[in-house]
Order: structure tokens, then sequence, then C-alpha cells
């Protein structure tokens, strides 16, 4: 409104030179859902709110360590040193070593939601509820930052909970919020065959029950993955429930017979073994080391030990790739072809013909294919999300894109509600999201030669609104832009040339 001059002197008015400036919202912002040892800040409980951390140290001080996981070793007494490893499924939770695997690939600030411990005071053992993790996708609604939800713990749970809740984090994401995409992992993505020897084709069956709806806000990966980067600090022994057994399975390999010599050495080897039932804390840890340097057995049933601990689904490290994609590249740039950190080998190995089926599915249920490539390490190999017949959300770096500059334009033009719905607005407007997209093309988020070529912004009246609009208080914005698309299949042809010479 300009100003009255009542009394003669000289005044001073200043006048905004720029355009409102529109921010690129973060997009490397993962959200963890699940059970973790504990969830307090000092005397405050943590538990079902989302905090927001920026390392594995920050996770551990407030919410604990590695899961207490049972293994039990099923001895076969037909035959000496034969046995098989179990384990324990109601003791077993993925958060913990998924968040090691997340910050591991690069990830950085994250937001934490834990649903409850892995135990309670008397140290009984939590009972896993989709009830608690779907409240804890609930517990995001008033977050707006976070770009990716993931629980890792969603695949402990009996197939038919584990696909609600997949669908709940899909809706969630792409019809609750539509900022963040779902990151998801197949049931069973380690098993081809069940305990009965029949074959288990785990991908049909999440295809199946996973639903049709807001596909392009989900992203799969298969398979699950064995991993080096989980091990914790606790001996192995710990996590054994029939410590009685084992101890007899070793001591059988250093029987009382032989020469002096050899029965005292024995004797010696077997007294180790035995504390191995009774040591606690550093003691056990150096009796494991000596009894490993003797053992062969034990040695190799503490390798066989570590492999069926570190077997879990992909989810952490996947988002940790993307964060760095992100932070390195940025967000038009697609989280493939970049090998996994932490990882010594996927649980099924993948070829060519597979990936035909996961990549190109007729049902368009795109799943991305985690492979093993000589020289080159483990790779993601594939940047789709779910909608793959969607010719416009076939591939993860174009929703993530939509999605940050979408947000980041809706977040600015909050400073225009209430402004009069007239041309000085509309420009105003206009410059400022001109501005924004102009700059996110020349960073490689846009295709095109020119910025014309990149993208479009219009609004006005006969343009993009109706007298009506006026009356009725809408002012329309019409955005288009060009998105920069994975080269997903590079062709290159060969042909022979005739001699010229």
């Amino acid at each position: 409104m300009k100003r009255g001059y009542k009394t003669p002197g000289v005044y001073i008015e200043e006048k905004n030179a720029f355009a409102t400036s529109i921010i690129a919202v973060p997009t490397a912002v993962p959200a963890f859902i699940g059970y973790t040892e504990k969830s307090e800040s000092g005397s405050k409980s943590l538990k079902g709110e989302p905090m927001k951390i920026e390392s594995f140290a920050e996770y551990e001080r407030f919410f604990g360590g590695a899961p207490p996981t049972q293994i039990s070793l099923k001895i076969d007494d037909t035959g000496k040193a034969k046995y098989e490893v179990e384990i324990d499924p109601t003791s077993r939770f993925f958060m913990y070593h998924s968040m090691k695997m997340f910050y591991l690939n690069g990830g950085g600030t994250c937001y934490i939601v834990s649903v409850g411990p892995y135990q309670d005071k008397e140290n009984k053992l939590t009972t896993k509820s989709k009830d608690d993790l779907a409240e804890g996708i609930k517990k995001l609604l008033k977050y707006p930052e976070p770009t990716m939800v993931l629980i890792p713990d969603a695949v402990l749970l009996d197939s038919t909970e584990c696909y609600d809740l997949q669908k709940m984090m899909i809706d969630h994401c792409g019809e609750e919020m539509r900022n963040r995409i779902a990151i998801l992992d197949v049931f069973n993505g380690f098993r081809k065959e069940d305990v009965n020897g029949n074959p288990v084709n785990a991908i049909d069956d999440f295809r199946e029950n996973i639903g049709s709806r807001h596909l392009d806000f989900a992203v799969a990966y298969y398979p699950w993955l064995y991993t080096f980067g989980i091990s914790t600090n606790r001996p192995i022994m710990d996590n054994i429930s029939n410590k009685k057994d084992l101890v007899d399975l070793l001591k059988a390999d250093f029987p009382d017979e032989g020469s002096e010599e050899e029965k005292a050495k024995n004797k010696l080897i077997n007294e180790q073994i035995l504390k191995l039932k009774t040591a606690k804390g550093e003691d056990l840890k150096a009796v494991e080391q000596s009894v490993i340097a003797q053992s062969p057995l034990f040695n190799e049933i503490i390798k066989d030990i570590r492999e069926v601990l570190s077997l879990i689904p992909p989810c952490g490290a996947i988002a940790g790739c993307i964060s760095y994609v992100d932070n390195s590249m940025g967000v038009a740039h697609s989280p493939a072809n970049i090998d996994i950190s932490g990882v010594t080998k996927p649980s099924i190995v993948i070829s060519n013909k597979i990936q035909e089926d996961l990549n190109l599915p007729l049902n368009g249920k795109a799943i991305n294919a985690i492979r093993a490539f000589p020289g080159k390490g483990i790779m993601i190999w594939g940047a789709r999300t779910m909608d793959g017949n969607s010719q416009d959300w076939r591939y993860i770096s174009v929703r993530r894109t939509m999605i940050m500059i979408e947000q980041s334009i809706k977040i600015a033009m909050g400073a225009y509600v209430f402004e009069p719905n007239n041309h000085t607005t509309w420009q105003g407007v206009n410059n400022a999201i001109t501005n924004f997209l102009t700059a996110q093309w020349t960073n490689g988020v846009l295709a095109g030669a020119t910025p014309q070529e990149a993208f479009s912004v219009d609004v006005g009246l006969g343009v993009t609104m109706t007298p009506n609009d006026i009356l009725d208080n809408i002012m329309k914005v019409s955005v288009k832009v060009a998105v920069v698309r994975p080269a997903e299949f590079i062709v290159i042809s060969f042909q022979q040339k005739m001699q010229a010479s």
C-alpha cells in the first residue's frame, strides 16, 4: 500500500529486486520403523516417537545394540560332527543390522521410530506385531521431511501380515503423503525351497500379494544379502541356546586315548571347551578364540553361525546407497550400477535370464536385482519402481525427482497464500518457479538443450484460470518438466567396413 507523506522531508523506500527463492527440499532422509534394544534419551522415553539422528553412534546411544538372536545346533546322533544351524525366529530382529548397513553404504540423516524393545524387563522376547509396526507408520504423518520409509522387521511377520503391512507403507507414501517412497523387501527373498524341499517362488508370491495401488511410490529389491558388516562385540556362544550339546560334540574330537602326550593335550583342550558353558563376557571371548585355534570343527561351526546371523533383507543397505547417490551426484541419478559395501554375497545368484522376469514382467511389477559381478562386486542392477508399465513413473529417479520438484515448489508457494489473485502475484509466482527450474536444469536434473526445452511455467487469467476460478479464490499454475531418464539399455551396433586402400 502506498505510503502517505504529510511532513516535508526525505523518505527511503526499499523494494524487493528478486523473486521469492525456492530451495530444493532434502531427498536423502529415510525413516526406519522397527524394534530396538531400548528407546530413551536420558529419562525420556522415545518409544513411538520419530527421532532424527545423524550417525550410527547416535543410534546406539538412543536405541541400543544388536538383538539377542538365539541359535541352536541340531546335531545328528548317527554320525560324528554332523550338525545343522537353526535360528530361533522369535529372537530375530533386523532393525539394528539394517541401520549398520545404512551407514556403511553412505547413509546420513534419518528418522528412527522404535515401536518397542526386543525383550521386556524380565528378558521375555517381544512378539513382533503388525499393529505395532503399522502404528509406527502413522507416527510419520506429522513429519514431512522423510523421503523414504523402511520396515526391516516386516519380513519377520507371517506372510499375510507382511504383505498387509507393506501395502500400508505404499498407501502412506502414495496416498496420504505423496512426498516419499516405500523401500520393500521380498518376503522369503532368500529361499529357493521350503523346509520340506518344495520350491519357493518368492517373486510370484510377492507380486500376487502386494496389490496394485500407488506402485509408482514403491520400490523392491531381491534377493537378501549375506553381510560381514553386522558383527557385534558379543561372544558367539551368547547366541547358542544348547551349549551342552555343542560342548559334547566338540569334546568327541579330543578323546582320552592315544599316547600320554596326546591324552594330556586333549585334556587341556577339553578343559577349555568346558569353559564355553560357564565363562562370561571378555573371558568367554578369550575362551572362544582359544578353542577356535585348536578345534577345526568349532572354527567351522563359528563360520556357519556367523553366516546364518549375517543374512538380512537389503532395504537398509539400499537406503544407504540411495542416500550416497543423492548426496554425491543428485536425485536425478539412478541409484543403480553401484556396489553395496559390507556384503559377502547375495543369498541367491541371479542370471540374465532370471533378471528378464524381474525387470520386465507382464504385470509391470518390476523388482530390482542385486547381482554379483566378477571384478566389480555386489551391485544394484535395477532402477525401476513397481509401476514398470507406466511410461511416466517407471524409473525410481524420475519418481523421486518429481517428488523433490513438487515439494520444493509447494513449500515455497505457501508465501503466496492470501496474496491478491492478480497479475502482480502471477508474475512473482512465475519468476520464482522459473528461477528454481532453471537452476535444476543447470544442475542436470532436467533434460533439454535450453531451459525452454526443459520446462514451461504458465499462470494467468485465460491461460490457466477462468473468471470463475478468480471468483472462487483459486490460483492455478501449470508446470511441465522434462525429467532426465536413465540409459537403461545401451545398444552398440557393429558392422564390418570395406577396406578403403
